[in-house]
């Protein structure tokens, strides 16, 4: 029997430790998450007390909303050498102090911690799993730390079935809370007359955009076979332009590639595009592409989308997801580039049979209506009113193998 005021303190006002990489200072796909999943959180228990560990952050901005109450801990101001170390210590004493409730770490790695404080004093932990860092494991501690987590929050059906096929886990513990988008943030509207004239662009070209970070370790984007298809597609579409937006190490290799390709005059390299001027970006393109093969799930996807912008992806990893299986965009084979030739001169002379690609508002609708923050929220909500009324009359932990 649920004793009534132990209850009532757990899901009314819990106490919260999250465990996050950072969400103030770099603005990728897991930070992105981790701070609607913290905004969702507080919307949800908003007099709990919470407790934010970031282990690369220094500050914080005014870009996110926070309760007032909540207490930001850094470790970003700790020399490279000792940062890891030195989180981990910060964790662990935090945790043994204050005994939180619920530990929820956004990055898999952090799960070791997590479990031998739960080992040693009972405090359940789930994590989020997004790509590539939940795919593959081999370690056994990282395995024994997802084989006793309370809860795993997979932000795609496909990362979920590779966890549930790699680790043996339990399918009941694996569930799906996607990505998000903010409505507000990402809108329609006509291409920007300041970027037409910053890229030497003309209102009727056809503008294709990718959205990335241009890292040696992440060419699995589709940015390359772009690229490749860019010669092929202008043979049809001769004005046609393709703009990469992001920075990284990658770069020079793909001013090499189109170099070879004499693709100067019909590719720009955006660099860094700040969150000011993300949603332009959108809005200055005809056709949103990333033919990636190993996507967790894509949040640029869902951000194309809210502009109204017709999206391709790849259709061997978590944007299968992000399109909804092809419902909401297009899905085609990431190294077939004749198709990829095919589906992007098809899309942008408005041919390719699926009337809800030349429909901005209807997309955006549908995105939203799929992903919208109220969704988010609202699923993340349930996972967690269950939670407490679980825990609420204890669980045990396995022994350690």
């Amino acid at each position: 029997m649920i004793h009534r005021s132990s209850f009532f303190h757990r899901v009314v006002a819990p106490k919260f430790h999250l465990w996050i990489p950072n969400i103030f200072n770099f603005k990728g796909g897991i930070q992105v998450y981790s701070g609607f999943l913290l905004n969702a959180i507080q919307n949800l228990y908003p007099n709990a007390t919470y407790d934010v560990f970031l282990k690369h952050d220094i500050r914080t901005t005014d870009e996110l909303s926070f309760i007032k109450t909540t207490k930001f801990h850094f470790a970003g101001r700790l020399p490279d050498l000792i940062r890891t170390a030195g989180f981990a210590g910060q964790l662990i004493l935090f945790a043994l102090w204050q005994h939180p409730d619920l530990i929820i770490t956004s990055h898999l790695h952090f799960t070791r911690i997590a479990y031998w404080l739960k080992r040693l004093i009972g405090i359940p932990y789930w994590a989020v799993a997004h790509g590539v860092e939940a795919w593959g494991i081999e370690d056994p501690m990282q395995k024994i730390a997802l084989q006793n987590a309370d809860k795993i929050l997979a932000v795609s059906s496909y990362t979920r079935s590779r966890l549930l096929i790699e680790q043996h886990l339990d399918a009941e513990r694996v569930v799906i809370l996607p990505n998000t988008i903010d409505a507000c943030r990402f809108q329609i509207a006509p291409k920007p007359v300041y970027l037409l004239e910053r890229y030497g662009l003309r209102k009727e070209q056809s503008i294709i955009l990718t959205v990335s970070r241009l890292v040696k370790s992440e060419q699995y984007k589709g940015y390359d076979r772009i690229l490749e298809a860019l010669p092929v597609i202008r043979q049809v579409i001769p004005n046609v332009h393709y703009i990469i937006a992001g920075k990284g190490d990658d770069r020079s290799r793909i001013e090499s590639i189109i170099t070879k390709l004499n693709l100067q005059e019909y590719v720009t390299l955006a660099g860094f595009v700040s969150d000011t001027e993300l949603c332009d970006h959108y809005n200055l393109c005809d056709l949103f592409a990333m033919p990636s093969k190993r996507e967790g799930f894509g949040i640029v996807y869902l951000e194309a989308l809210a502009c109204g912008k017709p999206t391709l992806a790849g259709n061997k990893d978590g944007a299968v997801d992000a399109l909804l299986h092809g419902e909401i965009g297009v899905l085609v084979d990431p190294d077939n580039v004749e198709q990829i030739v095919q589906t992007i001169v098809q899309i942008l002379q408005q041919t390719y049979p699926h009337p809800l690609l030349y429909k901005p508002e209807a997309l955006r609708k549908k995105v939203l209506a799929s992903f919208g923050l109220e969704q988010f929220q609202q699923t993340l909500g349930s996972y967690l009113q269950e939670h407490f009324a679980a825990t609420s009359v204890g669980t045990h932990l396995p022994d350690c193998p």
